[in-house]
């Protein structure tokens, strides 16, 4: 990786690669997320096992939310197909259907048919009646491959072929490649963890609320950076992770507002 931004290509938009493209883009890697429309949960009628829906969600309205999400996070969701993928010097060079050409630190493969685009790897691949698959027992359970860079992510990864699990699967992939980018920057072990979540500044007292006593976890940990400014950095995003009450509500009514604009409330009139 070069001293730019690391950046990240999703090939397929479904439940998996949406959701390794919001964890990436969280994080602040440029990432792209291309999808055709031909993911296999667009073909199912319903909805009914996805978490937090409990009446079923219908695939048009998912893939809506999915991909505002993906944006709202900071992806450019792309409308067009992936048709080759092949290795430079730096990393990957990733083409499509409609002659656009960029260049990707990582490449997530999150299409469960036509691996046409892969074909330019050193990557095996397996006949599953008529489709050819990727050799699942090839792939880590982060979705790691052999060649560097390049993740699974989804059913062809070897997770079962259910939305949620796929889903859970993607942002362990996304997680996967931040622990990359991160152990790049420096960080070891533990510390080359992210996790991406909020807490009750309320809940930030005592001796943690000093950034003595982060220091002092900083200095007693064996896998801790020795680099000062990465010290600070870490230290930093452990107390951006409070939010106010203030906050929190201004979310909350954000978030209620943004599911708002994807549902249709009319109720049909009934005699």
């Amino acid at each position: 990786m070069s001293g730019s931004t690391p950046s990240v290509v999703v090939v397929g938009g479904g439940p998996a690669g949406s959701a390794a493209g919001v964890f990436t883009a969280r994080y602040g890697l440029d990432t792209t997320v291309f999808d055709r429309g031909s993911s296999s949960l667009r073909r199912a009628a319903f909805v009914e096992n996805y978490l937090g829906f409990p009446a079923g969600i219908d695939p048009e309205t998912f893939y809506d939310l999915a991909h505002d999400h993906a944006r709202e996070a900071g992806c450019d969701v792309v409308d067009d197909m992936v048709t080759a993928v092949s290795e430079t010097d730096a990393g990957f060079r990733v083409e499509t259907q409609d002659d656009r050409v960029l260049d990707a630190d990582f490449v997530v493969a999150a299409t469960k048919y036509d691996w046409e685009y892969l074909d330019g790897l050193p990557v095996d691949f397996v006949e599953d009646g008529e489709y050819e698959q990727f050799d699942s027992s090839l792939v880590d359970q982060d979705g790691g491959t052999a060649l560097d860079g390049l993740y699974i992510a989804g059913p062809n990864a070897g997770v079962a072929d259910q939305a949620l699990i796929a889903a859970g699967h993607g942002a362990q992939v996304g997680r996967a490649i931040i622990a990359d980018v991160r152990r790049a920057e420096g960080y070891e072990g533990r510390f080359a963890e992210h996790y991406d979540w909020l807490r009750r500044e309320e809940n930030l007292t005592g001796e943690w609320a000093t950034r003595e006593r982060w220091q002092e976890h900083l200095d007693d940990a064996p896998d801790a950076p020795d680099e000062e400014d990465l010290r600070e950095r870490y230290i930093d995003d452990r107390f951006a992770k409070y939010v106010d009450a203030d906050d929190r509500e201004e979310r909350k009514r954000d978030a209620h507002r943004r599911l708002a604009d994807h549902l249709d409330l009319e109720e049909e009139s009934t005699d």
